[in-house]
Formats: structure tokens, sequence, C-alpha cells
């Protein structure tokens, strides 16, 4: 009985969430797009000409929010947005999709083959790992997810290039923060509005290479 209570205040919770509706009313796939728009306006990331990979995309409105900074005159696109998720995602005009795990090299060679020699300016991640209520097993997942987007960003990332992924306070979350420290200048959290209070999630946003400026 608790747990149909539960669903029900949540689902009313979720029409009441101004965030949803608007979400709905621009056409956005999911309301964690206003996350990264904030983000984005907050740290002055992402202009025409840039190329940005979305790190497990789906369902895609991060690639949504990067697209629309891209389009210039006339509606042409100046940039690339190239999207990767394990789970498939409805087709975006002008986002490249990549259906695939990148930790695997075909997947990765894929990406490769799309940039086409471009070297990249963004790496945005909202990707999450399936929880199991365990404290130290979920912060040893959330760590794994963040460290594949670090290495990621690490190998594919122009020197003042940026990151900006998903993470959680809690158990793990200071040694996170000092991993990306370690192969980035400029390293911040951020918690947009969007994000619900009694979340723990928090962004971090890490600018600067150290590694191409030694």
């Amino acid at each position: 009985m608790a747990k149909k209570k539960f669903s029900k205040a949540w689902v009313q919770r979720h029409i009441n969430d101004p965030y949803v509706k608007m979400a709905q009313q621009k056409g956005y796939r999911a309301r964690a797009a206003f996350k990264l728009i904030e983000i984005l306006e907050t740290e002055k990331l992402l202009q025409r000409g840039d190329v940005v990979v979305d790190l497990g995309a789906t369902p895609g409105s991060w690639s949504q929010v990067a697209r629309e900074r891209l389009v210039g005159a006339g509606g042409v696109i100046e940039g690339r947005v190239v999207a990767l998720d394990m789970l498939p995602m409805e087709p975006i005009a002008g986002v490249d999709f990549i259906l695939g795990d990148f930790r695997e090299d075909a997947v990765l060679k894929q990406l490769h083959d799309a940039l086409q020699g471009q070297i990249v300016d963004l790496v945005i991640s909202d990707m999450a790992p399936n929880l199991s209520g365990v404290a130290s097993a979920d912060s040893a997942r959330i760590a794994h997810v963040c460290e594949l987007a670090l290495e990621f960003a690490c190998a594919h990332l122009k020197p003042d290039g940026a990151l900006v992924v998903k993470a959680f306070h809690g158990s793990g979350f200071s040694q996170i923060v000092q991993t990306f420290k370690q192969h980035f200048v400029r390293v911040v959290e951020r918690k947009p509005k969007a994000s619900r209070d009694e979340s723990a999630e928090t962004f971090l946003v890490a600018r600067g290479l150290k590694a191409a400026r030694s």
C-alpha cells in the first residue's frame, strides 16, 4: 500500500513539476535539458563551431540542447554533436548517434571515425549507474562511471576543452573530485535549479587539461 502511495505522489509531483512542463513546451525529451542549459550558461561553454560528444545520451535531451547552440544563420549547424549510448535513441536532426558501449574498442573506433579527425571541445555525460541501495557498492559504481567519462575526455579533448559529468554526493565523492583535479586545471561543482533538492546528484565541470600544459 505504501508503495502505491509513493508512486502516486511521484506521478503527481512529476505532473506539476515546472521543468517537466517547460520541457514539454519546448520539445525537450527530458527535464534534464534545463540542468545542462544552466551549466552551459553559468560556465560560458559551447559556442558555434564546437565539437561535442554526449556520453550516455539517451533519451537525447542533452544532445538537443547542444545541437540548438550550434545552429547558425539559416538554420545551418556550425559544429558537430556525436551522441553515444548503449540504449537506442530516437534520431535528432544533425546529431550523429552511435549505439554501443564506449568501453569497447569497436565502439571507440566508430566514434573516432565519426569525429573524422576533429578534436573535441566539450564532453558531456549525464550517465548514472544502476544503483543497488548498498552504499559501498553504489559509490564504486558511481566512481567507475565518472572515471570512464574522465578517461574518454583526457584522450579526446582539446587542451582548453571541458568535461561536464554527473556525480553524486556521498561516500567516494571527494575522491572523484580529487581525481578530476589531478587531470584538469579547474574543477567546480554545479547544482542546477532543475536538479531536485532531495537528489544527491551534482555536476562536475572540469576545464583545461593539465597534461596538455606540461
